[in-house]
């Protein structure tokens, strides 16, 4: 019954409707079935707008849920400070760091760039107060330290590139950012800056937020140029007044700086007005609108601010004082800014060659590293011995003049004192006066190698790979570089026309040899392998250029004394350092220095170097250097390698001991070129410094301790006319036999090869059939030698390795040591101040006239 009555109305209405229709009402048959379609429609529309909602309420469940998940994980490791430690944190505005000596005596407190004088609450002005927080924050007073309506804003920006990126920050979050966080954008940081921030919002006050924020915010320079933060050095930078005192204009200039403190600033960094103030005075209208617009101004206080002239209140420009430093200082600083910026990096998971390359990630952890070396109270101890640096210092200011040429001008000096084993520097010499000039010529500093380039770039890879021993023939003729016809000079003198021994060919520097040997180099093995394993910040390209033995590109000292470290300590590359530690401000260590050897050379190839390299010294181009130590350093086993860039713009002489590398290079900052002798007055220099380190620190060195042989080393007796094994062979119809006397030849791998016609690295076939035809019709030299063979290499030592077309001439019998450059009898009286033995020319080689005293050149 009750469904009956439930129809009827509708089969009534339908009746009623079949009617109209019938009668003529053909309009309104045509409107019910459009109101039934919009039924229809209606109903569906609404089915799935229900559906859509339910969807998205799922989904909306699901992506917070996904959403929870994701930024627990991301704050999972983070440990929850107490509030004693938040308060430390974020009030933790300054303190002092040290730089000490490797004995732990202070060289020098910071000097930060960034002024800050914190003040309290009381002595802010509340125009400040009330200017920032309408500015940077207006529901500053509302929130618990975030905002998630302007988080989720940042969120789809960063995500979707949708909308301005500068959202999403707080007050409070921009407090924890600088002062407990780093600035990197990462989600696992911004997630741990949300919850940092929600917990100084619990710990403290509003008020206590904002007077925090304000006396650790940039604010941009003051009138002397420096760097200022918080208000008060603001205020008194600015305008000279205190924050208490700020007028409404002056707070909404100051209020509106943190955005873009250096933009906004009214000032230079020499401390000068701006020409154009209008971004800051633009900026401060906005920040007097944003306070009337949050009724923390009435308008008549906003109209009568904006009225203000402040460019009549800026304060006129004033000099700033600094505190003079020295190169110790800006080089510890720098090198303890360059450890703590890798470790920041580190614990950010940043790829180092990322960090390398990426300009903005690099400044980014710089200023990161800077900051905290100058806020954080640091202790850096650093591997330099405050004895040895300091004698180092006497040194350079009692014998740099002599490097001088009398033309006004002083010769630069770069020079580098390291451990072998250990990559310790326990002194450097980085130039003659810091007054004078700033440039750091020890490690920043980079200048052509000239012949030093020799040992690590083309000698030892040779004798590495096999190409060369000791005792291998190098051709010393007439040779021209390919790409320009060039003729490749010897200290600008012609070559020998003759096969010239390896060791020889070091000992004396011959360009020409060098060349030979390189090519041979380049054609089985890439040099660069062993260069990047150094350290070398060069071009790979820069290996393969035809004069790269020449060392025609730039190299540090600090870089090229490791490299030679490296064959001193048996192959084994071990970077060289100067910080020891940094300890923070609790004395808790928070960074240790740990070495690493790499194996760069075998110990076969680099004690065959060391053996070679001795010959520099005893009777090569560096003889100077060994004759003009005390008696008790030329006693030590000395080994090394001199060098002169071309024109003679540089010049460098670098040795080792089994224990020590000491380099030396000279030059003028603006590559003069200096005279011939300068390759002396560089040796004579190297010395001088070495016997004063060594009058005041004689344990750092083990004069008993001797290069040897690594017991791996190939020795095989080979002829001193060709350098292979000796014996007879047939050359286009020819009979040739290896005559002359058996040498010993030393090898890394392979051994002594086989005779044959081309025995030698490099040389036409002319200079070949030259070479057989002396060997036949002279006894054992040539009548055409100006340079010896392996037997008598000393007979004609030239002491400038020039790549240049200088010429020095040789020196015949008379290699010795100059009376004002060797041992200094009359000029620097080391006989009666510190009783050296004054004739250890004579006697320390052995050689009688052909390596005595100059005294004949006086």
């Amino acid at each position: 019954m009750s469904e009956q009555n439930s129809r009827a109305p509708i089969n009534n209405t339908r009746k009623n409707k079949n009617r109209k229709k019938k009668s003529g009402g053909s309009g309104t048959g045509s409107g019910l079935k459009q109101l039934l379609r919009f039924d229809l429609f209606f109903s569906v529309a609404k089915g799935l707008i229900l559906l859509g909602i339910a969807l998205l309420l799922l989904l909306g469940s699901l992506g917070l849920g996904i959403g929870v998940g994701y930024f627990a994980s991301l704050i999972k490791d983070t440990p929850v400070p107490s509030k004693t430690e938040l308060a430390k944190e974020i009030n933790n505005l300054t303190q002092v760091s040290t730089l000490r000596y490797s004995n732990g005596q202070t060289i020098a407190s910071i000097q930060s760039d960034l002024v800050r004088t914190a003040v309290k609450s009381a002595k802010i002005s509340p125009y400040l107060k009330s200017a920032v927080i309408s500015t940077e924050d207006e529901n500053f007073a509302q929130h618990n330290g975030i905002v998630p309506k302007a988080l989720f804003r940042g969120v789809l920006s960063d995500v979707a590139n949708v909308g301005s990126s500068s959202g999403g920050s707080t007050l409070t979050q921009q407090l924890v950012k600088q002062q407990i966080l780093s600035n990197e954008t990462t989600y696992k940081r911004k997630a741990n800056e949300i919850l940092l921030a929600m917990r100084v919002d619990k710990y403290f006050s509003k008020d206590e937020i904002i007077t925090a924020y304000l006396n650790i915010s940039p604010f941009g320079r003051n009138n002397k140029g420096e760097n200022i933060a918080g208000v008060e050095e603001a205020a008194q930078g600015l305008f000279g007044v205190s924050a208490s005192d700020l007028s409404l204009a002056q707070a909404a200039y100051i209020a509106g700086l943190p955005q873009s403190p250096i933009t906004y600033s009214p000032y230079t960094n020499s401390g000068s007005l701006k020409s154009d103030l209008e971004p800051g005075l633009k900026r401060k209208d906005y920040v007097l609108f944003s306070m009337y617009r949050n009724n923390a101004i009435s308008k008549a206080e906003y109209d009568e601010a904006k009225k203000v002239d402040l460019k009549a209140q800026f304060k006129s420009q004033e000099k700033k004082i600094v505190e003079e430093k020295g190169y110790l200082y800006y080089y510890i600083r720098q090198e303890a800014i360059n450890v703590l910026m890798e470790q920041l990096a580190t614990n950010d998971k940043v790829d180092p060659q990322e960090l390398s390359k990426s300009t903005d990630l690099y400044n980014r952890y710089y200023n990161m590293a800077e900051r905290d070396l100058s806020t954080k109270g640091y202790t850096v101890t650093s591997t330099i011995d405050e004895t040895v640096f300091n004698s180092m210092q006497t040194a350079v200011e009692q014998y740099g003049s002599s490097l001088d040429e009398g033309n006004g001008s002083e010769i630069q000096s770069g020079n580098v004192l390291m451990n072998n084993k250990t990559g310790q520097i326990y002194g450097f010499i980085a130039g003659r006066d810091f007054a004078k000039s700033q440039n750091n010529h020890a490690f920043y500093t980079g200048r052509p190698a000239g012949s030093t380039m020799k040992p690590v770039l083309t000698y030892a890879p040779a004798i590495e790979n096999g190409i060369i021993g000791s005792q291998s023939m190098i051709a010393d003729f007439e040779t021209k570089y390919k790409e320009t016809g060039t003729e490749i000079k010897n200290a600008g003198q012609n070559p020998s026309d003759k096969f010239v021994s390896a060791t020889s060919a070091l000992e004396q520097s011959l360009n020409t040899c060098a060349y030979h040997l390189h090519q041979a180099v380049l054609n089985k093995v890439d040099p660069a392998k062993y260069m990047d394993k150094m350290g070398y910040d060069v071009k790979d390209s820069e290996y393969r250029t035809e004069a790269a033995p020449f060392g025609q590109f730039n190299v540090t000292v600090y870089e090229q004394t490791n490299g030679f470290a490296t064959l001193a300590n048996n192959g084994q590359y071990v970077k060289g350092y100067s910080i020891e530690s940094i300890k923070d401000s609790d004395g808790d260590v928070i960074y240790q220095h740990k070495s690493t050897p790499v194996s760069v050379y075998s110990k076969a190839t680099a004690s065959i170097m060391q053996e070679m390299m001795r010959k520099v010294l005893t009777e090569g181009t560096g003889t100077t250097a060994l004759n003009s130590l005390g008696y008790g350093l030329s006693q030590a086993d000395w080994v090394g390698k001199t060098g002169t860039s071309e024109d003679n713009r540089d010049f460098w002489f670098i040795a080792s001991t089994p224990e020590l590398t000491f380099s030396s290079w000279i030059g003028y900052d603006d590559n003069t070129q200096m005279s011939d002798q300068g390759s002396y007055s560089n040796q004579s220099y190297w010395a001088n410094i070495l016997n004063t380190v060594y009058l005041s620190s004689p344990d750092l060195f083990d004069l008993s301790s001797k290069f040897k042989l690594d017991s791996s080393v190939i020795k095989d007796q080979v002829s001193s006319f060709t350098g292979t094994k000796t014996g007879s062979i047939t050359h286009d119809g020819k009979k040739y036999s290896a005559s002359g006397n058996e040498v010993t030849s030393y090898y890394a791998t392979g051994g002594a090869p086989d005779l044959k016609y081309d025995f030698g690295i490099g040389g036409s076939d002319k200079n070949y059939e030259t070479a057989w035809k002396n060997q036949y019709n002279t006894s054992s030299s040539s009548s055409n030698s100006n340079r010896s063979n392996s037997n008598n290499s000393n007979s004609n030592t030239n002491n400038n390795d020039s790549t240049s077309g200088n010429t020095n001439g040789t020196y015949n019998n008379n290699s010795g040591n100059y009376n004002n450059y060797g041992n200094y009898n009359n000029n620097y009286g080391y006989n009666n101040n510190y009783g050296y033995n004054t004739n250890n020319g004579n006697n320390t080689n052995g050689n009688n006239n052909t390596t005595g005293n100059y005294n004949s050149q006086n």
